[in-house]
């Protein structure tokens, strides 16, 4: 478990009388009343008795509209500008009238981190500082109580509610902070009061709101002025020297520098770029260093050496950095990935345009698009800060060392500067131009990203681009993966591997796209159940080693042409494996390995597949014989590790499992990897971690451990669309067999959804519910092949309306409940005709 979600956790309350002192405010109604909670956004709302409702105002909407539904939700602490009219005479709310209701969460926010003397690192700049920031968390959540802003919290809104969960068990905080104006960066550096500065660099972002880079840089070098330390590169010339000027006004600030230059605290000496990875040596106290950094790309290497250079200040040594750095994982990206039309990805990043998210999503696009040529279709840049032609030479530069096969610019800025792209390209004046001119049945086996501005509405052509599916969909949040993927890898021991099963259409979720994301987070293995499964995998890019649990004769020539490595559970598979790998061999293929790599199944008390324990001197015979193959691991299955009433049984089985791999290890001579935790097992037997573990169903959020369970993140959401409303009197009957009867008149919503897509037939006639609106409303009649009718009554339901039939509002664990099943159906029951999109923030 990670020092930062121990349990219980939570901030201490304050008094609204407190609230009231702190931001200057009048307060009328309960003086003792007390909050735990700031609330800024009213869909949001987790204990309203224990929450502050700060009613902000923007350009776009203001909190004031929302107070008295609040109210009706049981929200009764409000800070605002003003009372409303409509909730002045409810007595049972209290109001803490201010000036400025930003400047009042700020101020309370800066009270709640003076009560804290623990360190604090603010980091800003251009780019990097989510990185950054995250990666620090990696390497030392597990020697430090962190606390740290959740994903880009760095706003003058994000950067106080970040602050307010800092607890009194924290010994250190690392926050991130950004502007886009001028005197935002004195009102975060109060609510910060950091006492470590990092400062990443310098470009283009919001350089509209500043009158010159200059101006930016002083701006944001504001946030250090009572830091003890300021960490930087002094190879950026532009804000070294704005530092240097700077540091003559605020003396007692330290810097600690790295860069190419041995004047630096930390010298980077040479880079070298081997097989995906970049090899640092830096030079710290006269010191040689060497790191390995797991990517090749020039911002991912300045941003370790930021967090590099801040673990050296604070004096982590030298094995720990190293470790450290070697192992940080990629920081999640905001993006959609959905099946596109004639076999094309579609990866849609209409989030924003600008250089460095262009770059991010290109990289992405890399990654996702292998066997498919990459088109970008991008609109004009906005508010860059460049002049055109600098800002569209750089983009062409990019996009040729992308490697990008197509490119279509869409805008009159990018359309006039077309001479720049030496890719093959077409300019088009706007999205409605760009549509009207493209043959879209044309676009086939390609990887097309969408980058565009939100002005330019490119939501329109990923409507066409799109595979068309009816609107039922399954949702898979690559965020929540990755997040539960590294979580157990936090649980294992020090170089403890972890295989990730991506079986049956990943448990629903799709092989190609889960393995390809389960590769990018450095799973050491994947496992499927057959050749077929395994070989899709290959050709969709997937290029870590792969187990086939279940290989069969008939495509033992699959296993050797797209080297695939199957379990062997018998002695009939065995032998007829042996006769395939001599054939294989004498055919004389070309590159044939001189071994087979087999991963060995044993029985241990499953009584599934297995070699039994009285079998192994016949199986280590037949692989003394045979040198030729490889024992990669030796493996078993769990029964019921999950139950702790069947731990006695579960404790036999490994120990059964160690005395039969100690004698294969003595009888082959040589070394395996060895593994026999699932996922249940994973947290509840950690000394049966061995070499590897196997994580299924725990990748998907998951989990019947009820201390590991609340730390998962749902994954998967099953989700359809209200397609007709209508109204149905009492006693008039629904659906096939007359089986729904309405006892009253009722409002039903028919949602596109069926067995046929993998809502279960048993769950109608009442016994299963959907969720609209927030609310759980039962399944009316029989479910039909391709569609449900469900019990609005009393409910504002439009067409078009939202239906979730799984997911974080109604849990997978329950749906199977209802069944009397397991969540593996239920899963894996969601038809592949049902469209399957990916999501990454």
């Amino acid at each position: 478990m990670r020092k930062d979600d121990l349990p219980g956790n939570q901030n201490r309350s304050y008094a609204l009388s407190e609230v009231a002192g702190i931001t200057g405010g009048q307060l009328t109604g309960h003086a003792s009343a007390m909050v735990r909670f700031l609330l800024i956004d009213s869909r949001r709302l987790l204990l309203p008795a224990e929450s502050l409702f700060f009613a902000l105002r923007s350009k776009q909407d203001d909190g004031h509209r929302y107070i008295a539904e609040l109210i009706q939700k049981g929200v009764r602490a409000f800070v605002v500008d003003h009372v409303p009219d409509a909730v002045a005479s409810f007595r049972e709310a209290s109001f803490i009238v201010v000036d400025d209701v930003m400047e009042a969460l700020q101020k309370l926010a800066a009270f709640h981190r003076s009560r804290h003397a623990i360190p604090v690192l603010a980091i800003t700049g251009s780019n990097g500082k989510t990185v950054v920031k995250e990666w620090i968390f990696q390497a030392l959540c597990d020697q430090h109580y962190m606390v740290r802003n959740p994903k880009s919290y760095n706003s003058q809104i994000g950067v106080p509610l970040s602050v307010w969960l800092m607890h009194d068990h924290h010994d250190l905080a690392v926050f991130e902070a950004g502007i886009s104006q001028p005197g935002e960066m004195e009102r975060l550096a109060a609510v910060l009061q950091p006492d470590i500065g990092l400062f990443t660099n310098i470009g283009p972002a919001h350089d509209e709101g500043f009158a010159s880079r200059k101006e930016k840089i002083q701006e944001k070098l504001k946030l250090f002025a009572h830091c003890r330390t300021l960490i930087c590169c002094s190879d950026h010339q532009d804000v070294a020297a704005e530092i240097s000027l700077w540091q003559q006004a605020h003396p007692d600030v330290r810097l600690f520098t790295w860069g190419s230059s041995p004047e630096n605290d930390i010298q980077l000496v040479q880079q070298d770029m081997v097989e995906g990875n970049t090899y640092v040596s830096v030079v710290y106290q006269d010191e040689k260093q060497m790191l390995c950094l797991p990517f090749q790309d020039k911002a991912s290497v300045e941003n370790a050496m930021h967090a590099v250079a801040f673990m050296h200040y604070i004096g982590l040594d030298d094995a720990s950095i190293i470790k450290a750095v070697s192992n940080v994982q990629p920081v999640s990206m905001r993006l959609e990935m959905k099946e596109g039309i004639n076999n094309s990805l579609i990866v849609n990043d209409s989030y924003n345009a600008d250089l460095h998210s262009l770059t991010i999503a290109l990289d992405f696009l890399q990654s996702q698009a292998h066997g498919r040529k990459k088109f970008l279709i991008l609109s004009d840049i906005l508010q860059s800060g460049m002049s055109p032609q600098a800002l569209y030479a750089e983009v062409a530069a990019l996009v040729r060392s992308k490697q990008v096969d197509r490119l279509a610019g869409i805008g009159p800025e990018i359309q006039n500067h077309a001479s720049l792209f030496d890719v093959p390209a077409t300019f088009y004046s706007s999205t409605g131009d760009f549509i009207d001119k493209t043959d879209f049945q044309q676009f086939r086996n390609e990887a097309i990203l969408l980058k565009g501005a939100r002005p330019f509405g490119f939501e329109h052509i990923s409507n066409i681009l799109q595979q068309k599916d009816h609107e039922t969909i399954l949702e898979i949040d690559l965020d929540a993966l990755a997040h539960n993927l590294s979580l157990y890898k936090s649980i294992l021991k020090p170089g403890v591997k972890l295989m990730g099963i991506v079986k049956a259409f990943s448990y629903g979720s799709g092989s190609v796209e889960v393995g390809r994301m389960l590769q990018y987070y450095n799973a050491d293995y994947l496992a499927v159940a057959y050749a077929d499964e395994g070989k899709e995998l290959r050709k969709g890019g997937v290029q870590i080693p792969l187990v086939v649990m279940n290989p069969e004769v008939r495509t033992f020539d699959t296993l050797f042409d797209y080297d695939l490595e199957p379990e062997i559970y018998g002695f009939p598979l065995l032998h007829r494996f042996l006769k395939a790998t001599r054939a294989y061999a004498e055919d004389g293929q070309q590159d044939t390995p001189k071994q087979f790599s087999v991963h060995l199944k044993l029985d241990t008390g499953m009584h599934r597949l297995g070699f039994q324990m009285a079998q192994l001197d016949e199986l280590l015979g037949i692989l003394r014989e045979n040198p030729h193959i490889h024992v990669a691991s030796v493996f078993s299955h769990l029964a019921a590790s999950e139950d702790p009433a069947h731990d006695a049984f579960t404790r036999n089985q490994i120990r059964c499992y160690e005395e039969a791999t100690e004698k294969i290890r003595e009888a082959l001579g040589y070394d395996f990897i060895r593994h026999i935790c699932n996922s249940a097992a994973v947290s509840r037997f950690p000394e049966a971690h061995y070499d590897m573990v196997r994580v299924g169903i725990g990748l998907y959020g998951v989990s019947g451990d009820k201390e590991l369970a609340p730390l998962l993140k749902n994954v998967s959401t099953f989700r359809s669309v209200v397609s007709q409303v209508k109204q149905v009197a009492a006693g008039d009957t629904v659906g096939y067999g007359r089986a729904g009867v309405a006892d009253k008149e009722m409002t039903l919503a028919i949602v596109p959804v069926g067995y046929a897509d993998g809502l279960n037939r048993q769950l109608g006639r009442g016994r299963g519910q959907l969720i609209i609106g927030g609310q759980r409303v039962p399944i009316v009649g029989n479910i039909s092949m391709d569609m449900c009718a469900i019990d609005v009554t009393g409910l504002e339901v439009s067409e078009g309306d939202a239906v979730i039939i799984f997911g974080e509002e109604l849990p997978v664990t329950e749906v199977a409940e209802v069944l009397g099943t397991i969540p593996y159906e239920v899963f894996t029951a969601v038809s592949q005709r049902v469209k399957r999109i990916y999501y990454q923030e």
